[in-house]
């Protein structure tokens, strides 16, 4: 019975060693999001770039706008009972909705969902160009360079300003009556930047004052690396961070432990 008592004392002790060590391997796991931002490449001067569509493309964006938006919105985007007028709210807010294909929408009364856009991208920004052409404001279509932006400031802003609802790891979350939260794996940085602001559907909507360019392309660059994550684990377990992974430590490898140390202390009885 003392051998007994000596080895379960032994296998707590290992065990707490164990997941010393587990806990030390995983704390350290993303090292991308302690470093600064990546250096920035030669004559790079902005992080976000806001441009028009051509206007070549507004005859085309119009034909198109009254092919598959114009039943809903009016033939001047100035919008229905229906749909809500599109007039002012800028190229970003069309490229959004059409390029995520969750416009043309089926059913208006529904929440649109992400979904292979109907038009192409030739198509998409035609239709951003005309209804853009219709009256001025709003932002226009961004463009971010990644390499400018700071990852870990990013994560810093998203998990103040966008984690309440898509969660700190971006796979999206329902919210109250029947609204949810989108992924954001699917989004290209075009389209997190365009999101940010816009504020599609439910989501608030970050002007200049809120959230400066830099702030936005911190945000996209953090939100791109949650796409695809330095997992050097080998397996992600939801991307949670370390409360998977000690969880599992403490089923499988403590658990395992105390089941030796009682198998060998009952051969050694």
């Amino acid at each position: 019975m003392k051998f007994k008592h000596a080895m379960g004392a032994g296998v707590f002790v290992a065990a707490a060693t164990m997941l010393t060590a587990v806990t030390a391997a995983i704390l350290p796991r993303n090292p991308q999001l302690v470093s600064s931002a990546a250096p920035v490449p030669s004559g790079a001067k902005q992080v976000v770039v806001y441009t028009n569509p051509p206007a070549r493309l507004i005859p085309e964006g119009q034909a198109l706008f009254a092919e598959d938006c114009e039943t809903c919105h009016g033939p001047q985007a100035q919008g229905s009972s229906r749909a809500p007028n599109l007039q002012g709210l800028g190229a970003a807010t069309v490229d959004f909705w059409v390029s995520t294909g969750r416009m043309p929408l089926a059913d208006p009364t529904q929440q649109a969902f992400e979904k292979p856009p109907v038009l192409n991208h030739t198509q998409q920004l035609a239709v951003s160009a005309y209804v853009a052409s219709l009256a001025p404001g709003g932002p226009a279509i961004p463009s971010v360079n990644l390499g400018a932006a700071n990852i870990s400031r990013g994560e810093s802003l998203f998990s103040e300003d966008c984690a309440a609802c898509h969660t700190i790891t971006g796979v999206g979350d329902a919210l109250a009556n029947n609204v949810y939260a989108p992924s954001l794996y699917p989004a290209t940085p075009t389209q997190i930047a365009e999101a940010i602001r816009t504020g599609p559907g439910n989501m608030p909507r970050f002007g200049p004052g809120t959230l400066s360019n830099q702030e936005v392309g911190d945000i996209v660059r953090y939100v791109t690396y949650l796409q695809h994550p330095n997992d050097r684990g080998g397996l992600g377990l939801g991307h949670v961070g370390p409360v998977a992974e000690g969880f599992v430590a403490i089923l499988i490898g403590l658990g395992s432990l105390v089941v030796v140390g009682y198998w060998i202390g009952g051969r050694a009885g």
